[in-house]
């Protein structure tokens, strides 16, 4: 709730900066007829993200039916408004209820997504930033520091060796079993083969919702001088979403939003249609993800008869 009502300041900022009465003028010529092709996009990237956790579940061998997997997994997203979407943690928690998989098993799903996504959405900037000619060396550093990230948690002796000596710490020594367990799932999902093969699903994943922010901006081209290639689209909402990410705020709020209108005024769009463009593309991403969260959360107290509060 309290991220909700950031969201909602977020949005009521940005609304006194585009002059409130311009903004609803540019919200009246939206042609909303586009908003569910524009959901389904969004949709598309849940779904494709999903195939993602099925693949992880497989390779760590926890076996749990799909349709109960699905409500666990889209349960997490009313989590998605935490720093790095980390809160979505809870699909462990929740996993464990479901198949008894111990959190320091299943966690490690969740570092391995956040690893992928950055290394997708850093593909899916690159392009877009050589024809921008922004941003490029804060692409480059971050996709740079993934990849030698993933390199060293690809090194077992090396992380075998930093754990020993973490271990030597008493806080550490009562949990160090816990995370050798964490490391070794951590160590199977970023092998090169799902490694290579993930990053291909989340470059897909992420570029459909791309792809609904390019169908924003050219639903308002038939009403104002908006003129985005589809390339130009997939960076500045690539770039935006690394800005937000990097920030460490809550689903990036404030951050992602500062990014795609300042990017979008850049390109001379009027403020009131940058500021209309990036609110409807917030919603039908980050939004419409916490919503269906809402609803997977409700779906899943009433078919397991489970108070989602009341797990430890």
């Amino acid at each position: 709730m309290l991220s909700v009502s950031f969201g909602a300041l977020v949005f009521l900022c940005f609304s006194i900066y585009a002059d409130f009465n311009n903004l609803m003028i540019s919200f009246s010529r939206f042609d909303w007829k586009w908003l569910p092709v524009i959901l389904l996009c969004s949709f598309g990237n849940y779904i494709i993200r999903f195939f993602k956790w099925q693949y992880y579940l497989k390779i760590l061998n926890i076996k749990i039916r799909p349709w109960r997997s699905a409500i666990v997994f889209f349960s997490s997203f009313i989590m998605s408004v935490t720093p790095g979407k980390m809160g979505e943690v809870l699909k462990s928690f929740l996993l464990k209820e479901e198949t008894g998989t111990p959190l320091s098993i299943s966690a490690p799903i969740i570092l391995a997504e956040r690893i992928t996504d950055f290394l997708s959405i850093v593909i899916l900037c690159l392009a877009g930033a050589i024809v921008f000619d922004y941003g490029t060396n804060i692409i480059i550093v971050v996709g740079l520091f993934f990849i030698f990230f993933t390199i060293l948690l690809s090194y077992r002796k090396f992380c075998f060796y930093i754990i020993g000596i973490l271990s030597k710490f008493k806080f550490v020594e009562k949990h160090s079993e816990k995370i050798y367990t964490a490391y070794e799932s951590t160590y199977n999902l970023i092998k090169i083969k799902p490694l290579l093969m993930i990053v291909g699903l989340s470059t897909i994943a992420w570029f459909l919702e791309c792809l609904g922010f390019f169908l924003v901006l050219n639903v308002f081209s038939s009403v104002s001088y908006v003129d985005v290639s589809i390339l130009k689209a997939t960076f500045i909402y690539g770039f935006s979403t690394l800005v937000g990410a990097i920030a460490m705020l809550p689903g990036g709020l404030g951050a992602t939003e500062a990014s795609l209108t300042g990017l979008l005024l850049l390109l001379k769009i009027p403020k009131d249609i940058s500021v209309a463009s990036t609110i409807i593309i917030r919603v039908a991403t980050l939004w419409f993800a916490v919503i269906l969260g809402m609803v997977a959360v409700q779906f899943y107290q009433k078919t397991f008869n489970k108070e989602i509060s009341e797990i430890e």
